[in-house]
């Protein structure tokens, strides 16, 4: 009997790896066509829950008994006894003490995505300055051969929205409430990895040490701090000493505008032999527009694609009337933005039609990353095989007027 039931479990097992092979065939093979959408599979999220859970992470701080979360098979934020979604109001109408809470899961969710991004997704954790590790510092992450001339793939470069969240995430709240495969970026990492890309995650948001709230965190993860942490930690301890201020800005990193354009003289500019590619969401668009009114000639020579998601730019305030900008971001540029439309239905308005605008297939600006993800790729894919190799110049663009000087003079 015993025998029998052996026999029938390991049928069942070898049913469902029979069918899990079948999903992922036809996923694969999907995804080399490039046609229809790709097939989500729970086995792409099998490393990063066995591997590093969320628990054992929340095991190491203060919060265990107020944050009993953890992570499922299909990266989705679960209470570990009820199986339920997270519920912001734990302590009965008291909004305070319900706020920080929430706050010191954004705080242990960062931390922990910033391990998927080094244990999972094995990205190198790079500090900037790289000098300054006697003060407080940001850091972004990157792919063993990013910057590598010699190693030539395109670089992907991945800009996220203004606010709370730090590196990995496009959106701390898509995370808490759909899941790591909706908010995080690493689906988007892994499949750049996949297609052999070099990848570049920016922090755009990690501006300043809060001395108040790096007080409130401290011990949260003290098993987990490594030496260089220790040493931004004394670093900040000295100066909250030195300092009345509340808030220590991070040198090179003030602004979003300022870690970008800091990252891209320092780093992606020195990568000769890469195409570059932006995937940017929200205020990320706006941060790109700034890079390239800064540093025209560069962006325009490099980048070879950007893709917007539900962008905060405003070309008119930022480019202006330069013909040059507004000709290359026709060509080099596409958005994704907020629509009740299906994926990839033209949808642009009155305000936005400088460059193909379409839908991201979804009205929550918190997941059009996600939804419109596999469609990005598609355009990544087909806009370098359209690659120009002409290279602009710094040549006056002959205008009506300079036409009308030259021949009066």
């Amino acid at each position: 009997m015993k025998c029998k039931k052996k026999k029938k479990k390991n049928a069942e097992v070898i049913g469902r790896r029979r069918l899990w092979l079948e999903l992922e065939f036809v996923r694969l093979l999907l995804q080399y066509l490039g046609t229809g959408p790709v097939l989500e599979t729970p086995s792409l999220w099998l490393p990063v829950t066995q591997e590093l859970s969320f628990q054992k992470f929340l095991e190491q701080s203060d919060f265990l008994e107020e944050l009993k979360y953890d992570f499922n098979e299909k990266a989705e934020l679960r209470h570990t006894e009820t199986q339920r979604p997270f519920v912001f109001n734990y302590y009965k109408n008291v909004l305070e003490r319900n706020s920080k809470r929430y706050q010191a899961l954004g705080h242990l969710l960062a931390q922990y995505i910033y391990e998927l991004l080094e244990k999972v997704c094995k990205l190198q954790k790079v500090y900037i300055p790289p000098e300054a590790d006697k003060e407080p510092r940001s850091f972004f992450f990157m792919s063993e051969k990013a910057l590598l001339t010699s190693h030539r793939s395109i670089l992907l470069v991945l800009l996220q929205d203004h606010g709370v969240f730090r590196a990995g995430q496009w959106s701390q709240q898509a995370i808490i409430h759909h899941g790591l495969q909706h908010g995080s970026q690493i689906p988007c990492i892994q499949m750049a990895l996949q297609a052999h890309y070099d990848v570049i995650v920016l922090n755009p948001n990690d501006n300043f040490v809060d001395l108040k709230m790096e007080k409130e965190w401290k011990g949260l993860l003290t098993q987990n701090i490594g030496s260089s942490s220790l040493k931004m930690v004394q670093a900040e301890n000295v100066l909250s000493l030195q300092q009345p201020l509340q808030y220590i800005p991070k040198r090179c990193s003030n602004t979003p505008e300022e870690h970008m354009a800091y990252i891209w003289d320092y780093f992606i500019s020195k990568t000769e032999s890469k195409d570059v590619a932006f995937i940017v969401h929200g205020y990320g668009g706006l941060v790109f527009m700034d890079l390239l009114v800064r540093r025209k000639w560069e962006v325009m020579n490099k980048v070879y694609a950007v893709a917007l998601i539900d962008s905060d730019h405003h070309v008119g305030h930022q480019l202006g009337s330069d013909v040059q900008l507004l000709a290359w971001i026709k060509h080099h540029c596409r958005e994704w933005v907020t629509s009740p439309k299906p994926l990839d239905k033209p949808a642009a308005t009155v305000l936005k039609k400088e460059f193909p605008i379409v839908s991201a297939g979804t009205e929550e600006h918190n997941l059009a990353p996600s939804s419109s993800l596999q469609s990005i790729f598609k355009y990544l894919k087909k806009a370098l095989k359209a690659k120009t190799t002409i290279n602009f110049s710094r040549v006056p663009v002959v205008t009506r007027s300079s036409t009308k000087r030259k021949q009066s003079a």
